[in-house]
């Protein structure tokens, strides 16, 4: 009897240390964290999201995309961004890579297919696509491409958007970010708004 009643005792202490735990960490410190970045920084809080004239979007309403996700271009006169392996492509609720390995025939394949693919839209040799065209990001959903590969497709979209090669060049120099602290990751373009701010210039 004692012993029942000891393993009673022992399972209640548990049982109020866990309910204890479960307000603590799972109900109080979420709406704490929430509550302290929707006052400090709400438009990251928010998703970061941005409006078709690349202003922060007040409210998704208004907003054409977010400033920390990639997204499928479908249009042909603008920037297109690399390939994604999440969902169907860019589905931030299927954010990973493929996890085929170098010599996977399925990701040799796919390679091998995009190659063709970006040389015949950028009219191009095989051998001058970037790395990044050819690959997706770890995580599917990245907004950034190599200057090199952003390079690749000036020609096209000046064309199309009826601007000069030299103008979008430097609309891509403008939205060209170095090394994160100068000595992290790669140069690189953003997508979203180096498009935003191609079809405003071409206004």
């Amino acid at each position: 009897m004692k012993d029942l009643h000891a393993l009673f005792l022992h399972a209640l202490a548990g049982l109020r240390v866990l309910l204890l735990a479960t307000l603590v960490l799972g109900v109080g410190y979420p709406l704490l964290v929430t509550g302290i970045a929707q006052v400090a920084l709400p438009w990251q809080a928010d998703g970061s999201l941005v409006t078709a004239s690349g202003a922060p979007a007040q409210d998704r309403d208004r907003a054409v995309g977010s400033a920390l996700l990639g997204q499928v271009t479908r249009s042909d006169d603008l920037f297109v961004p690399r390939p994604s392996a999440a969902g169907d492509g860019y589905d931030p609720r299927a954010s990973g890579a493929s996890n085929l390995g170098p010599e996977s025939p399925e990701l040799v394949a796919a390679v091998a297919e995009r190659r063709r693919e970006v040389a015949g839209r950028e009219q191009v040799p095989g051998s001058a696509v970037p790395p990044d065209a050819l690959t997706a990001s770890a995580s599917g959903l990245d907004p950034d491409i190599s200057p090199a590969y952003a390079a690749l497709q000036v020609p096209r979209v000046a064309a199309a958007q009826g601007l000069s090669e030299r103008t979008v060049r430097a609309l891509v120099a403008e939205h060209t970010a170095g090394r994160t602290w100068g000595i992290l990751g790669e140069p690189r373009v953003h997508v979203l708004a180096l498009n935003i701010d191609v079809r405003r210039t071409a206004r």
